[in-house]
């Protein structure tokens, strides 16, 4: 893809280039994101100014909208199709397969009479022992040495801050930082703002309730053979494999289905009631209807199934891998630094838990996991890896940084204070936020001895201690001379992590408010100010949904 990003934006590229070919342009997007399909737009208006055909405009799917990406891709893909069909007419004797009438699946499962001596499928590549750098394929299995809750017992969210041991995982000697490379996907050790990615696997209870539902038998065995040539089989799942494992630890039957769920349910369903319903359902014209019975209460695979019983039952398991998509890793940022705690990892994770309309609570997949591990009650290991981040810190060791992390977003910074006092750069200064000081102050007595040391400046907004509100965009505009003095004048960096929905532009506006009271700016000025900070990274996010 980067090849052919750099390639496409070649300025000596002549603008008849493309002037034979017909193109479309469909983006998947969030707009809650600053740059919302950022790259299909500029893609899109590239290829026009290469001689490209739209054939027709581009289409923005958005994954904010209630209906999902689905509202703008539907009608736009309808148009396409006979656009498409209108250049390059069917061959004669051939149709377009109708509605209704499902693809063969992707593979074929061939069941074992008798379970093999090999069929444990344990972990398929998860390892104890150093080989090359851990990944996906590879992970290692890290030992959770303390899971502890750090809010108070009255606060109504369970924040842990969980702790692994990463001795001979390959991962674990500290080096000097330098800014990542695009190859440098799976590094030997990690710094500050990296991130560590842990693969959750599904409750034994919702494993037992998939079983059930299905008629599979967890034990029993199976090898997993592709029905064309070009088609591999997951890296993920062992050969041979047992359906315990493959429901456990492979399959996402806790997410919330998409439309093409049940489209793919509709075609399987031998019940013609059920087959009606999931008909109207998966149809264009039923997608308010989808929204309202699954994606609005977030009803979950697992559930779904059990709300169709006879179609459920009669799922060939061939399909299973076609039907329901792969458990995908969950991203922490690192909140210690191997230079404060050599062969330790630690991760500050809020558990997901929340109410809809249904009477089962929902839960994070990955942090009610992690939430249930108890290592005081036995050995408990992890699969994870790391990778750079999207935060990097500057090498110059007078260069002052100012992190901005209100609640769980202060665990980066947690790791770069760690690194940053270890390297005795004391130019730190850190804004942190939450609701109340004795329910959700985290690492408040590690801050206060930095803080006593002389190697740390900290602002605190406990938004819940007083009538008014407080965020850490007030304490900033509180300081703006303070801040545009280490931003304009001794050429700080700006870091800024948390919540992706209100908190950035919130504080994005408090930056500019600073830099026309302070530097004298006009709102143009200072729009510009701020951008020029973020394209040399003297400002940079990482936030999330």
């Amino acid at each position: 893809m980067k090849n052919f990003w750099r390639f496409i934006f070649r300025k000596n590229l002549p603008s008849t280039s493309l002037c034979q070919m017909d193109f479309a342009v469909l983006g998947l997007g969030d707009s809650s994101y600053a740059k919302f399909n950022f790259v299909a737009k500029k893609l899109y208006r590239r290829l026009l100014q290469l001689g490209g055909t739209a054939l027709l405009p581009v289409c923005l799917g958005d994954d904010q909208h209630e209906l999902g990406p689905d509202a703008a891709i539907d009608p736009w893909l309808h148009t396409l199709w006979e656009k498409v069909l209108g250049l390059y007419p069917m061959p004669i004797g051939l149709g377009v397969i109708p509605p209704g009438v499902p693809l063969p699946s992707k593979f074929a499962l061939q069941f074992f009479q008798e379970a093999p001596e090999m069929c444990s499928g344990e972990q398929r590549g998860a390892r104890t022992e150093p080989q090359s750098p851990p990944s996906e394929l590879q992970p290692f299995l890290a030992r959770m040495v303390t899971n502890r809750r750090v809010t108070g017992p009255s606060h109504f969210q369970d924040v842990r801050l969980i702790e692994f041991d990463i001795t001979g995982s390959g991962i674990n000697q500290p080096s000097p930082r330098v800014p990542p490379k695009p190859s440098m996907a799976f590094p030997h050790s990690f710094a500050a703002g990296d991130v560590v990615l842990i693969l959750p696997q599904n409750a034994a209870s919702h494993v037992q309730q998939f079983c059930q539902a299905l008629g599979l038998d967890p034990d029993q065995c199976f090898m997993l053979q592709p029905r064309e040539p070009d088609v591999s089989c997951p890296e993920r799942l062992p050969q041979p494999c047992s359906v315990r494992h493959l429901v456990s630890q492979y399959l996402d039957i806790a997410s919330v289905p998409r439309r093409s769920f049940f489209e793919l349910l509709a075609c399987l369903s031998p019940h013609e009631l059920e087959r009606d319903k999931l008909l109207e359902l998966s149809s264009p014209a039923g997608q308010e209807e989808l929204s309202q019975y699954c994606s609005r209460p977030r009803r979950t695979a697992l559930e779904v199934l059990c709300d169709f019983p006879h179609t459920a039952a009669a799922i060939p398991p061939d399909y299973l891998l076609d039907l329901i998509p792969p458990i995908r890793p969950r991203a922490f940022s690192i909140a210690s630094s191997l230079l404060a705690r050599p062969s330790r990892l630690q991760i500050l994770m809020a558990v997901v838990q929340y109410q809809t309309r249904l009477k089962e609570p929902r839960r994070g997949l990955c942090s009610s996991w992690l939430a249930s591990l108890d290592p005081e009650q036995g050995p408990v290991q992890v699969p994870l890896w790391v990778r750079p981040g999207g935060l990097t810190f500057p090498q110059a060791p007078d260069t002052p940084v100012i992190m901005v992390g209100p609640g769980t977003g202060v665990a980066p910074f947690r790791a770069a204070v760690q690194e940053r006092v270890a390297q005795g750069r004391t130019e730190n200064f850190l804004f942190f936020g939450c609701r109340q000081r004795d329910q959700d102050f985290y690492w408040e007595a590690e801050w206060k001895e930095l803080e006593e040391r002389g190697c740390l400046s900290l602002v605190t907004a406990f938004s819940r201690d007083q009538e008014r509100k407080v965020y850490v965009q007030h304490r900033l505009r509180e300081l703006g001379p303070l801040v545009w003095e280490l931003l304009d004048h001794r050429g700080a960096y700006f870091y800024l992590a948390g919540n992706a929905k209100y908190m950035p532009a919130d504080v994005s506006e408090a930056l500019t408010s600073i830099f026309r009271e302070e530097g004298g700016l006009s709102g143009p000025e200072a729009a510009a100010y701020l951008a020029r900070l973020q394209r040399t990274l003297r400002f940079q996010t990482e936030t999330w949904a």
